[in-house]
């Protein structure tokens, strides 16, 4: 288990851009990808406002015959995932893919190709239905797919632990290149949620904004007049390898994944524990494994959904895990430009702390205009900051009590 692991490429789609250079500028400029609802009808609903990829064709990024059978979580995949090698500068040789692991997480699977489907048997009758839709729908078909496109021989699944399901999935990929089960791997996660189910579901169990008049403030993450999430949608991939197979090979190293943390709050199916234990302990974990202490870290990028709940208690988890050094910490929530991107948010937030480290830059918390008694840390809000960093840490916490955090940091030899 001390193999060191190291990032050599990155991808992503977000409501900002169709890459990550147009991701990061998005979020250093402070633009909102927030807008109202426009995939379908949001007449309604209490929560009419999301993060959509706009103008999105997937077939500018891969065959249509492969676009038309891959749900839109699917085709975000194969975007980041080809962004990620290309960085990477790596090519699976042909039928040589036996070390190359792939391991893209989701909170929700293929939620718009099921939901499609099943508008189609009520109108037009059970006949109708696309034979494509059990392959479509099923939460592993963007790695499963991604593997047959790409060649790749070795691990490959789908974890799903909600919105920890992204730096979850980083997080083992890690361990599987650790353990010897292989030496490079693609892991990240994605999600395209942004369906009326969906809506009306979080909206029912009270998650989303209800801040329909102004789209672009609605997500606001620590401050004391935020009222629910963004629901958000996209795909972030990174291009992790063994040490030696990326030194190996000459390749460019972006950092190195230092250190996971998992943990179960074993408290709730959706609020977090109230102590902020279970956070604090994956964070701990996560700090332990890379070796550092809290000081050492320069920057948080914080789950910070902007629900009341959430933001207080991570962080009063924060603070638990973090002691002293947590007042002098800069933190802050790319969910305000983002939304909340679930089963994704993880990876785009993990590789989005990377391009902090590259470029000496904290993205901001955007729209944080009133304090929180609750909330009472350092979010960097509402412009960028320049800092040298050599090391960061992104929490992502779900549904069901899951906990997750990475630690990443410049890279230098041992």
């Amino acid at each position: 288990m001390s193999r060191r692991i190291v990032v050599t490429g990155l991808g992503m789609v977000t409501a900002l851009g169709h890459n990550a250079c147009e991701t990061w500028d998005g979020l250093v400029s402070g633009r909102s990808g927030t807008g109202r609802i426009s995939l379908f009808d949001p007449d309604g609903f209490e929560s009419q406002v999301a993060a959509e990829v706009k103008e999105f064709d997937p077939s500018a990024y891969m065959d249509r015959k492969e676009a038309r059978r891959a749900d839109r979580l699917t085709q975000f995949t194969f975007v980041a995932a080809n962004e990620a090698l290309r960085q990477g500068n790596y090519e699976i040789p042909e039928g040589n893919g036996r070390n190359f692991a792939i391991v893209i997480g989701t909170a929700i699977g293929g939620i718009t190709t099921l939901s499609a489907e099943f508008e189609t048997m009520r109108e037009r009758g059970p006949s109708r239905v696309s034979p494509f839709l059990m392959p479509m729908m099923l939460a592993d078909m963007s790695s499963g797919q991604l593997s047959i496109k790409l060649g790749a021989r070795g691990v490959n699944y789908c974890l799903v632990s909600a919105c920890a399901s992204g730096a979850d999935s980083i997080g083992e990929a890690a361990n599987i290149i650790r353990r010897g089960d292989a030496e490079i791997a693609l892991a990240g996660g994605a999600e395209a949620p942004i369906t009326p189910i969906c809506v009306a579901g979080f909206g029912a169990a009270k998650a989303l904004t209800a801040n329909n008049a102004e789209p672009a403030r609605a997500s606001r993450p620590f401050d004391a007049t935020r009222d629910g999430f963004v629901l958000g949608e996209g795909a972030g991939v990174l291009l992790l390898e063994s040490e030696e197979h990326a030194l190996a090979r000459g390749a460019t190293i972006l950092a190195e994944l230092a250190g996971y943390g998992a943990t179960s709050d074993a408290f709730h199916i959706t609020q977090p524990d109230e102590k902020g234990e279970g956070a604090a302990r994956a964070m701990a974990r996560a700090l332990e494994q890379a070796g550092i202490a809290p000081h050492e870290v320069g920057y948080l990028n914080a789950h910070g959904t902007s629900t009341p709940m959430n933001d207080k208690l991570e962080t009063l988890a924060i603070k638990r895990a973090f002691g002293g050094h947590a007042e002098r910490l800069a933190i802050s929530s790319t969910k305000s430009a983002l939304g909340h991107l679930l089963g994704a948010a993880g990876a785009v937030e993990a590789a989005i702390s990377i391009m902090a480290m590259q470029h000496g830059v904290i993205p901001p918390t955007i729209n944080y205009e009133t304090p929180d008694p609750d909330c009472d840390l350092d979010y960097v809000p509402n412009a960028p900051r320049r800092a040298a960093i050599d090391a960061v840490m992104t929490n992502s916490l779900g549904f069901g009590g899951h906990n997750a955090s990475l630690v990443l940091r410049r890279y230098g030899p041992a």
